[in-house]
C-alpha cells in the first residue's frame, strides 16, 4: 500500500521560513517524479513544485520561484520543500504527490497524494 506522509507545516509570520517533508513508503519511489501542490480555502489545487526521479531537474510555479526549493533524498524515500520569504498568500494545505503521467502542473495527472499539511502565514 502506498503511503505519503507530510510534516513540517505550521504557523509562521510573513518573511519567515518552513521546511516541509514528505515520507514515502510502500514502493521504491526513487523511480518516480514527485511534487508539491497546495490548496487554499475556496480555491482549486495549484501546482507548486516538481522534481524528477534523480533530483537533477526541478520546476516551480511562478508564484514561488526564487523562494521555494524542492529536493529529495532517494535513500530515505523522502522529499522536501524549503519555503522562505513566506507571504500570507502562501497560506494553504500543502500536498505531497508521486508519479505523474503527462503535464506535471495538472493535479489529475498525479497518481498518489498525501493527506496534506497546513501552512499558515500571518501578516
Amino acid at each position: 500500500q502506498v503511503q505519503l506522509v507530510e510534516s513540517g507545516g505550521g504557523l509562521v509570520q510573513a518573511g519567515g521560513s518552513l521546511r516541509l517533508s514528505c515520507a514515502a513508503s510502500g514502493r521504491t519511489f526513487s523511480y518516480y517524479a514527485m511534487g508539491w501542490f497546495r490548496q487554499a480555502p475556496g480555491k482549486e489545487r495549484e501546482f507548486v513544485a516538481h522534481i524528477n526521479w534523480s533530483g537533477s531537474s526541478t520546476h516551480y510555479a511562478d508564484s514561488v520561484k526564487g523562494r521555494f526549493t524542492i529536493a529529495r533524498d532517494n535513500a530515505k524515500n523522502t522529499m522536501y520543500l524549503q519555503m522562505s520569504s513566506l507571504k500570507p498568500e502562501d497560506t494553504a494545505v500543502y500536498f505531497c504527490v508521486v508519479r505523474h503521467g503527462g503535464e506535471y502542473t495538472d493535479p489529475n495527472r498525479w497518481a498518489y497524494w498525501g493527506q496534506g499539511t497546513q501552512v499558515t502565514v500571518s501578516s
